[in-house]
């Protein structure tokens, strides 16, 4: 049934011809010529060390050249964004907040308060002020690679809305939707289903304003006044025609009506807790100040609420021989509460959730990552400057959401290969690379690659990543 759905879409999606240069650099939350290595066994946890000092040349301004008049034009009341800076910093507003809270507590916090912080602190957090997506940034997510990304999950929304039986309102939901192109993308490539196209209200999970800036204007987005007591506005985008609405949190988004959830690399930025097996047991990893002012790695001297809470109820899903293994643990408990309203409110209103990360079907050990620049540096190094992010314990989804709702079926997960496979990739890129340039026929076979190979090499995707579904059963 899935299959026929999708293929029938294709050959609509065959008659657009539309062409996005894919970005040459590709990367999901990972430098190019890296692996991944998961520690399984104890390490001393020390001060982490200060990167070495990088000198920079500046060029020196330009001589003004002689002339008779000169022109003065005020700039003070133009609006000049932040830029999104690399450079340390001694003691900035982040870093003065989290030794604060240190000093509050008399002590050091968790690993996922850290983390928290660090990404989502709403005056200095990563992702508040700035666009940190692109060559530009510090990485590169799938959806900007190739359209054809954003198209197979539509084709995807396509397939579920019609085994939903083709209702006339659904809410279309995007978790963490960067610089909206894969929900662009996704409208785009379904533009021509009218009835599809008409059903859908399009909800954005976003707490960043400047991120949401951003994708008002991915999706071509105007306001509409709309004649009521309330003076409100409306936001329609123009790509579709579709009304679209912000919200801080998923129970922002107003129930009653079947629903559809995408979340694409928002699990990853989830905060998470982590612990390490020692001579009195298990212990969870905390963050504290040095004496030389740093951030360094310690372990709580007995268990902590976390350890007993969320370690256990982890493990409890886990085997004794899968956990003998590790010295290792990472537990994300929001993940934990998130997948449980998603299937709560799939359960209630009808729908469906597809979760894109990359992640491990099992438990996952020692993870947590920071990029900056395309690099991987050290975690603790310059708070707020680098994206931090851990892969996705997908039993632990699969397990939430069955505890939460009796309705709700967990599907996967597969591979990223098979995923984009099973909805007919590889006829969409066949159908586009017969009306293009060569630049772009380039483009498109490079970012089909990167998307769909199945190898463990740096860039490549195809198995790094991995799906979930949770549907209501037929």
């Amino acid at each position: 049934m899935m299959e026929q759905a999708a293929g029938m879409m294709l050959r609509r999606l065959a008659s657009s011809s539309r062409l996005l240069n894919a970005a040459v650099a590709f990367r999901f939350r990972a430098p190019w010529n890296t692996h991944f290595h998961f520690s399984t066994t104890s390490e001393t946890l020390e001060p982490s060390q200060s990167p070495p000092q990088q000198n920079h040349d500046h060029l020196n301004p330009s001589q003004p050249s002689s002339s008779s008049a000169t022109i003065s034009v005020d700039r003070s009341a133009l609006y000049n964004p932040p830029e999104h800076s690399h450079e340390p910093s001694s003691d900035s507003k982040l870093v003065a907040h989290l030794k604060s809270i240190i000093k509050f507590r008399g002590g050091p916090i968790s690993v996922a308060e850290y983390m928290e912080e660090v990404l989502t602190n709403p005056n200095a957090g990563y992702y508040m002020n700035r666009d940190v997506f692109g060559a530009g940034g510090d990485f590169i997510t799938s959806p900007e690679v190739s359209q054809m990304f954003g198209e197979m999950v539509g084709v995807w929304n396509m397939c579920l809305w019609e085994q939903m039986g083709h209702p006339e309102k659904v809410n279309l939901v995007e978790l963490g939707p960067g610089r909206g192109t894969l929900m662009a993308d996704l409208l785009r490539g379904t533009s021509k289903f009218e009835k599809f196209r008409k059903s859908l209200h399009i909800h954005l999970v976003e707490c960043s304003p400047a991120l949401q800036k951003l994708q008002y204007n991915t999706l071509k987005c105007e306001d509409e006044d709309v004649t009521d007591s309330n003076n409100d506005k409306k936001t329609i985008s123009t790509l579709t025609g579709a009304t679209v609405s912000w919200h801080s949190t998923l129970e922002q988004v107003p129930v009653g009506l079947p629903t559809i959830i995408i979340a694409h690399e928002f699990y990853d930025a989830l905060p998470v807790h982590q612990f390490q097996k020692a001579s009195l047991g298990w212990c969870e990893k905390m963050v504290d100040v040095a004496e030389d002012s740093s951030f360094r790695f310690v372990l709580s001297p007995q268990p902590t609420p976390a350890t007993l809470l969320y370690l256990k109820k982890r493990c409890k899903w886990a085997s004794t021989e899968e956990i003998a293994r590790l010295n290792h643990i990472e537990v994300c408990p929001k993940a934990m509460e998130l997948t449980h309203a998603i299937a709560k409110r799939i359960g209630s209103d009808g729908g469906g959730a597809l979760i894109i990360d990359y992640g491990l079907n099992g438990i996952v050990s020692d993870s947590l990552q920071a990029i900056r620049k395309h690099q991987f540096v050290t975690v603790l190094d310059d708070p707020g400057s680098a994206d931090l992010s851990a892969y996705v314990d997908f039993p632990s989804i699969k397990y939430s959401a069955e505890e939460a709702s009796e309705n709700v079926s967990v599907h996967g997960p597969i591979t990223q290969s098979q995923f984009l496979g099973s909805l007919g990739i590889n006829f969409r890129v066949e159908s586009l690379l017969q009306n293009c340039t060569d630049e772009q026929a380039e483009s498109l076979r490079t970012g089909y690659w990167r998307l769909v190979l199945q190898f463990h090499s740096n860039d490549m995707l195809g198995e790094r990543f991995c799906y979930s579904g949770l549907l209501l059963p037929k």
